[in-house]
């Protein structure tokens, strides 16, 4: 939900810029405009605020402008941004990646979470399978991302605690907590860096994808 309404005021704002562009409004005069329709557009209720719409960073900003231009981001502006969210990343606070991968299919499958009615202590889920096919007794997703089944089994990753998996292990935290760490304007949410997904499920999730005693492995 909050990709959407993100993505959503970034085409609309895009829309009223080059607009304004061709009538002579200055930039910051297409800012106001489009902060105007926000406020015309947007309220903030139970835990669902506005400044989920509003608070866009650096990344988002240049990644929105290059996709309404049609226009791939500058080379150089993308591994700069990649580095500053690589050192966003937390990194588990106990050293263990995996927690267990039934609870996370569970969380895989869901996609509740961070609507007006929710409660801000209610777990969210990851609704991953809108994106990813996962494992082959999903019959229903998405393929906006590639396909996770066999996901470790692929990597090699046959002790996910081996020296052995650790660049892959690794590697796969990261992507998860923000993904626009290794792809700056990747569509994949950035679940830990954005507190979609807690520590411990991320963890459940990393279980679902690399654990050879999951599904996703089979």
């Amino acid at each position: 939900m909050k990709k959407t309404l993100v993505i959503s005021l970034a085409l609309g704002t895009a829309a009223v810029i080059v607009g304004c562009a061709t009538k002579g409004v200055s930039p910051a005069e297409a800012d106001r405009v489009a902060a105007d329709m926000v406020k015309t557009a947007f309220r903030s209720q139970g835990i669902a605020k506005v400044e989920r719409v509003t608070a866009i960073d650096e990344t988002m900003r240049l990644c929105n402008a290059a996709d309404v231009a049609g226009t791939p981001l500058d080379p150089a502006v993308a591994k700069r941004l990649e580095e500053a969210n690589l050192k966003t990343i937390k990194w588990p606070s106990d050293g263990k990646f995996l927690g267990d991968w039934k609870q996370g299919e569970s969380i895989a499958q869901s996609g509740r979470g961070q609507t007006w009615t929710d409660s801000a202590t209610a777990a969210n889920g990851g609704n991953c399978y809108n994106c990813h096919q996962i494992t082959k007794e999903e019959i229903s997703f998405g393929t906006i991302g590639p396909s996770l089944y066999h996901y470790g089994k692929l990597r090699g990753v046959t002790d996910p605690n081996s020296a052995a998996a650790k660049p892959i292990v690794e590697y796969t935290w990261g992507k998860i907590w923000n993904a626009k760490a290794y792809n700056a304007c990747s569509n994949m949410p950035r679940s830990g860096h954005m507190g979609n997904l807690t520590e411990q499920q991320i963890k459940h999730i990393m279980a679902l994808l690399l654990d050879p005693a999951s599904p996703v492995n089979k």
